[in-house]
């Protein structure tokens, strides 16, 4: 099998399972518990909250550990309490649904516009702001294009206004450098599965500050802020995957940088009428999507399927549902165009001979379907 869906999951690594184990057999105990036992796992969660804000540049205690991006999403959006926030329209279905929740609160949401590489423009953002905005909400990389935001020009722009910024960075962290405090934000969302963690997990960070409520009550977990007991397994593995991808960085993405860029260039070169429709600059590494004209991505993902090639035409989270893109629409994709795009993402484990196999099978799936039509 070759995988090309690493915007959709990534591999567990062998370092992060190796960390996880112990602690789903032998060292089972309740990080809330005084003794020894339990006390082994609350140490282990601290260290994965330091080694979590290691590599975004924070102080551990701004960590807090969740279910994973979608979780951390919500529970950023719902500090909200009337008035007025601004967010995209390329956002993540979690973000989207989020404020279409709160919208039915009261809440009066603006949508942005992007452009035709889908970023927001900076003068929208501010141009939108009102005197009862609470929360600007934009993504830092796009999970279907690779689009990265220009997200701390627009901290610097929203600096002594008060109004709290949060940036979705699930696409972006274990992949690119990123400095919360350099960022400049309130509040971000991470999602181990994205870097070789285990699925399940993910933290938000809030800075120092910030005003805050708790999501769960109950106990006095993640500081009384998120109730229940915790899923110390994959805090710990995402801790540890967290740390090896920031170690790995630099190499890691100028590897997938190259295999992404290798891919276009092959395929615009063989298939007539394609699209590039992640930005050549300001991308993710990794990411290709690309709109095959009059051939149906979805029955290219399905050729390439047979031959044991894993991609996708979207976000893993609206697969099956046969519309199009509400990403590719927003940069102006016609209905058409959207549904012939497919959404190739490197990872760590990629390589040459995975980005040559998947141009052969692609070409050969675009010759195919054009005979059968």
């Amino acid at each position: 099998m070759i995988y090309a869906d690493n915007a959709a999951t990534t591999r567990l690594s062998p370092k992060a399972l190796e960390a996880m184990l112990p602690y789903l057999q032998g060292q089972y105990g309740n990080p809330s518990d005084v003794y020894s036992f339990g006390m082994q796992a609350k140490r282990a969660i601290e260290l994965a909250r330091k080694q979590a804000a290691d590599a975004i540049h924070v102080s551990p205690e701004e960590i807090v550990f969740t279910s994973g991006g979608t979780e951390s999403n919500n529970w950023a959006l719902s500090c909200v309490q009337g008035g007025h926030i601004i967010t995209v329209r390329t956002e993540h279905s979690s973000v989207l649904q989020a404020c279409a929740v709160l919208e039915e609160k009261g809440v009066e949401v603006t949508y942005l516009p992007v452009d035709w590489q889908g970023q927001v423009r900076i003068a929208d953002v501010l141009s939108t702001i009102r005197s009862d905005t609470k929360l600007v909400s934009i993504h830092l990389g796009n999970n279907e294009l690779g689009t990265l935001q220009p997200i701390a020009e627009i901290a610097h722009a929203l600096s002594g206004s008060g109004i709290l910024f949060h940036t979705d960075a699930v696409q972006a962290v274990g992949h690119i450098p990123v400095d919360a405090k350099a960022l400049g934000v309130d509040l971000l969302t991470a999602s181990a599965h994205k870097f070789h963690g285990a699925k399940g997990t993910g933290f938000l960070y809030v800075r120092v500050g910030t005003p805050w409520r708790a999501m769960l009550r109950g106990g006095k977990q993640e500081n009384r802020l998120r109730a229940g007991t915790e899923n110390v397994a994959g805090i710990v593995a995402a801790g540890a995957a967290l740390e090896e991808s920031a170690a790995a960085l630099e190499e890691t993405q100028a590897r997938q940088r190259q295999l992404a860029q290798w891919t276009w260039r092959a395929l615009e070169e063989r298939i007539p009428g394609i699209t590039l429709n992640t930005p050549v600059d300001q991308a993710l590494p990794g990411f290709v999507n690309i709109a095959f004209g009059n051939v149906s991505g979805e029955a290219l993902l399905h050729q390439l399927d047979l031959k044991g090639i894993c991609v996708s035409v979207g976000s893993a989270c609206a697969a099956g549902q046969n519309a199009p893109s509400h990403v590719l629409k927003a940069i102006g994709l016609t209905d058409r165009q959207a549904l012939s795009a497919l959404r190739i993402t490197y990872g760590r484990y990629n390589t040459q001979t995975d980005a040559t196999c998947i141009v052969e099978a692609l070409c050969a799936a675009c010759k195919r379907i054009a005979v059968l039509a």
